[in-house]
């Protein structure tokens, strides 16, 4: 079964400022492998793909929705882990969110809709798998680290009262 092919027109303006401040930070090179710099602008590259996905027309109102949603996260001041006190690592849940989004949209909308609001280095679809496969073996291993934890304790606890 084959897809319909997907006519991508982007509008110039709307990629010409993020993309020029990109391309200030990393020189867009198809052959070149991700560095530290593309590092640095996964957070921003994934944000600027929801927003892009949210705009297009091509995009069902649900999935429209479920973007807005991870692009306000993002821009909202209240945080699961706030940046201003942890640092860095405050913008792993935002990472984590916008990857959550994008995971969903990509299973709805026509994979070359997806690439061609692609801002970063390599395949969009890729980068997003890597992300949420990333955070999905962390967090069932911060998961599973907890259970052991809590089930010794409350063995100890068990201990204690016979």
């Amino acid at each position: 079964m084959s897809q319909p092919m997907v006519t991508i027109e982007l509008n110039p303006r709307e990629r010409r400022l993020y993309d020029r401040l990109r391309e200030r930070v990393v020189e867009p090179s198809p052959n070149a492998r991700t560095g530290w710099r593309d590092l640095l602008l996964l957070l921003p590259d994934l944000t600027i793909l929801l927003v892009r996905l949210m705009r297009d027309r091509r995009v069902p109102l649900l999935d429209k929705g479920i973007a807005i949603a991870g692009v306000a996260y993002v821009v909202s001041p209240l945080d699961v882990l706030p940046a201003m006190l942890v640092g860095p690592i405050g913008l792993l849940d935002d990472l984590f969110i916008v990857s959550a989004c994008l995971s969903r949209l990509i299973n709805h909308v026509h994979p070359d809709v997806v690439r061609g609001h692609w801002s970063g280095q390599g395949d969009a679809l890729e980068v997003v798998q890597s992300t949420t496969q990333w955070f999905e073996r962390e967090l069932s291993l911060r998961v599973a680290d907890l259970a052991r934890v809590l089930g010794r304790r409350a063995r100890a606890d068990r201990g204690r009262f016979r």
